[in-house]
């Protein structure tokens, strides 16, 4: 087996957006004492609870911010080359992850482990090496991905 890798997907925009990621975590753990995490985030707002400004404000920036990166690079195509079931499925499969696992990548994978949360580590670690048996699988068996 041999893994290659392609130097040419990475562009300075992921890096700015890692960084943004980031701030916005760092901001939001420090500023009100929450955790980024995005799964449990947007839950919030479909439960019968008292929704906190914030909430509605950061899921409204997941929804904004591709639309504005069109303005700014209005020539990067985006294109989704998987079928509609396909996506469908993964969307369900993660979903129940996020609820398996009491947590999202983004609440495990930065905010936990940047808190040293040895739960969140091993999250992150069983996610990410699921994620590649899946890649994997998907493209060198099934030839789907």
């Amino acid at each position: 087996m041999s893994i290659q890798v392609d130097w040419q997907a990475f562009t300075p925009i992921s890096l700015v957006g890692g960084v943004i990621i980031g701030v916005a975590t760092v901001i939001l753990l420090l500023g009100i004492g929450r955790v980024a995490g995005i799964s449990g985030i947007a839950s919030s707002l479909l439960k019968p609870k008292r929704v906190e400004a914030w909430q509605v404000l950061f899921v409204l920036g997941l929804i904004v911010s591709p639309l504005l990166y069109q303005l700014v690079a209005p020539l990067a195509e985006v294109k989704v080359t998987s079928s509609l079931p396909l996506l469908i499925g993964a969307g369900l499969l993660v979903g129940f992850g996020t609820r398996l696992g009491s947590g999202c990548t983004s609440g495990h994978g930065i905010c936990g482990n940047a808190r040293l949360s040895p739960r969140s580590m091993a999250a992150t670690v069983t996610f990410m090496l699921f994620g590649i048996i899946t890649v994997y699988v998907g493209r060198q068996i099934f030839g789907l991905i």
